[in-house]
């Protein structure tokens, strides 16, 4: 098994990318700390995990403070003992996230508050964990929209995902003599339920879809096998890298919709 007694700890780990890697991590080994605000549908996914005689635990936290983040790493290395792969995946997205005429500042800073501090506060607290540990992987979400602009506008979730992108590098080139590898995975449009909430019509469905030259929307299960990658010592020479896993759509140039 690909992740045979490894840690790993998964915030916004109740749905979508967070799920499918919670449940497949632990298939391949690792003992798993679910964490997400949604205590019902992370307490689901644990069981999940457990009835297949897997190991997990639920811990509710919220990205954006400190002090729950700060929690979630002592609540995992008390019951487990360690950390050795982080994966700051939770994220959030506005249906009224638009461009900069549009946007408020509220929806400005509460994306900023998840997206891109609950990154660093991940990083803050669970940096100092895996040097306990003698070292890990860190793993975090960005997005293809970190490196290519959105067709259509969500201004304050693009630049909290380029943040991720630079935060990531940095730390990357910080810890790598520490055996800590800071990587940034980026999906590309995905058929979540976040995303497609804010593709709510068919016709933003379409424009989106037409940038992409395999013609249909990613799944959130295929976003956690290149999460595995990373957390795995398959990829033991790989830090600070934009691993683009998108259908292709970063390299597209289309002329016409």
């Amino acid at each position: 098994m690909r992740l045979h007694n490894r840690v790993a700890l998964i915030t916004g780990a109740a749905n979508g990318i967070g799920k499918e890697s919670s449940i497949l991590f632990a298939k391949e080994g690792a003992r798993v700390v679910v964490t997400d605000i949604d205590e019902t549908a992370g307490v689901k996914v644990v069981n999940e995990i457990t009835s297949c005689g897997g190991e997990a635990i639920f811990c509710h936290s919220d990205v954006s403070s400190a002090n729950d983040c700060k929690q979630m790493i002592q609540t995992c290395e008390d019951h487990f003992g360690r950390l050795d792969v982080l994966f700051n995946n939770a994220g959030i997205l506005f249906g009224d996230d638009g461009d900069a005429e549009s946007t408020d500042e509220e929806i400005w800073d509460q994306t900023m508050d998840v997206n891109l501090k609950g990154v660093f506060f991940g990083c803050k607290y669970g940096i100092p964990a895996m040097r306990r540990a003698g070292g890990g992987s860190i793993i975090n979400t960005a997005s293809f929209v970190a490196v290519l602009g959105s067709a259509t506008p969500q201004l304050a979730y693009t630049a909290s995902k380029g943040g991720v992108l630079a935060l990531t590098r940095e730390l990357s080139v910080l810890h790598a003599r520490e055996g800590i590898r800071v990587n940034a995975l980026c999906p590309g449009p995905l058929k979540t339920k976040m995303l497609m909430s804010f593709l709510d019509t068919d016709q933003k469905r379409q424009r989106r879809l037409v940038h992409i030259p395999m013609g249909r929307f990613g799944e959130a299960h295929e976003m956690a096998k290149a999460a595995l990658y990373l957390a795995s010592d398959e990829s033991s020479y790989m830090t600070g890298s934009t691993f683009l896993v998108d259908g292709g759509i970063t390299s597209a140039y289309v002329t016409s919709e």
